[in-house]
């Protein structure tokens, strides 16, 4: 039954982009993220699902006049230039055949990405996507926190099998990253009706199971993330006073519904010098930044733990170190802490025209942004697409927002084109 419903679902998909190209987007980061056909019992977890997909959307967007040249923005060329240096440190890596196979399986990610900056023509679709991607992660996390609280928190919560987010520690960040995304899209629809309000109240209803399910998880990185992302929304919101008093009454009743066993593990963060899993990521950590220093510009290539520590490298930002050099990690550094940057400002622009939607739009995406850069201190989580998606996001949303007469004047995305039915 499970394999009948997955096959529907790409039908489904299929015709939503036949329909709409831009729907293409959508349709993607849906069966990207929430991968459906992983959860399925037969035939269908053998379908090439997201590349059938991905083969039907590049052919819409050859055949639609509704595309736009990508736009003009110092984060374009920077994430090509610093896709294009992966290259050059695969060329010169240690690893051969390992290297180049993880440049493939990174390039895969990548080159969808450009049908973002293309086929998202105004913030009407540019707001469909990023609630799409919402309500995809937003599902799992749904079911995770069901099945946390049901059980006591006591087994831990795992991602969709055979993905960048399979792992505990890997969904929990997700999980986080998506929080401020149900966030937006409960701002954005709760003033709208029908299923669009219903849309909204959904993604509220989320938010309290996300965070269940990134609590069972039982990653102590998940912890330190859920603390940054805390900090950062009770900066930026105006209820301080609310969220400080809900998070001392978290923090108080813990002990009372959360077992002993996942206490003393988060303990541990404390004790870091007394866990052997703390020790040995922090030995792998000074091994790959001894490596740098006598390799600062190429580094060992993709896969260089294999080479250097034999170790997972469990933080982006000694694995874009180690792996392509002082380089690499300036790229991948300026890509990321540079959106976060360009929203700041976009916040500050829409406070000033009084634009509500675009203030909650770029403040969503930098929370997003500092979940993620919280979970990349303890996990090699550098090229998820989650994240350049939404670095993309952020610079159409600032296409967006400089060209505001052109903005107004679109017209708002019909009833019928709305991509929500893909999820």
């Amino acid at each position: 039954m499970r394999d009948i419903f997955v096959v529907l679902l790409l039908l489904l998909g299929i015709a939503l982009i036949v329909r709409r190209a831009w729907l293409a987007v959508p349709v993607l980061a849906f069966f990207g993220y929430a991968n459906p056909h992983r959860y399925a019992w037969g035939f269908a977890t053998q379908l090439p699902v997201y590349q059938i997909l991905l083969a039907v959307a590049f052919l819409a967007f050859f055949q639609t006049r509704e595309r736009q040249p990508v736009p003009r923005d110092w984060r374009i060329p920077l994430f090509y230039l610093l896709w294009f240096w992966f290259f050059v440190t695969t060329l010169h890596s240690p690893l051969g055949v390992l290297a180049w196979d993880k440049l493939w399986e990174v390039s895969k990610v990548y080159i969808p990405l450009f049908l973002t900056l293309t086929l998202i023509t105004d913030r009407e679709k540019l707001r469909w996507l990023l609630v799409t991607i919402a309500l995809s992660f937003g599902l799992l996390a749904a079911k995770g926190g069901i099945f946390a609280i049901e059980r006591g928190f006591v087994y831990r919560v795992w991602g969709p099998d055979g993905t960048m987010y399979g792992g505990n520690n890997e969904f929990s960040i997700a999980t986080l990253m998506t929080i401020p995304l149900l966030l937006l899209t409960w701002l954005e629809l709760r003033h709208e009706r029908g299923w669009r309000r219903a849309l909204a109240w959904l993604a509220l209803l989320i938010v309290p199971l996300a965070f269940a399910s990134a609590l069972s998880s039982w990653s102590r990185g998940g912890l330190v993330t859920l603390g940054l992302l805390y900090l950062f929304m009770w900066l930026k919101s105006r209820h301080k006073i609310l969220l400080a008093v809900l998070a001392v009454l978290l923090v108080w009743s813990a002990p009372h519904f959360l077992p002993d066993e996942l206490l003393q593990r988060w303990e541990t963060i404390r004790t870091y010098e007394q866990d052997g899993s703390a020790m040995h990521r922090i030995e792998t950590w000074h091994h790959g930044l001894r490596f740098v220093r006598h390799h600062p510009i190429l580094g060992a290539g993709f896969e260089g733990w294999r080479y250097v520590s034999y170790r997972d490298w469990h933080s982006s930002y000694v694995e874009i170190l180690s792996e392509h050099g002082v380089p690499g990690a300036l790229m991948w550094g300026l890509l990321i802490f540079g959106t976060l940057f360009s929203l700041q400002r976009l916040a500050r622009l829409g406070r000033r025209r009084g634009d509500t939607s675009l203030r909650n739009h770029a403040t969503m995406l930098q929370a997003a942004i500092v979940a993620y850069l919280g979970g990349s201190l303890t996990l090699g989580i550098t090229y998820w697409d989650y994240i350049y998606q939404l670095v993309f996001c952020a610079v159409l949303l600032r296409h967006f927002a400089l060209q505001p007469q052109a903005s107004e004047a679109s017209a708002r995305v019909p009833l019928e084109e709305a991509p929500a039915h893909a999820a």
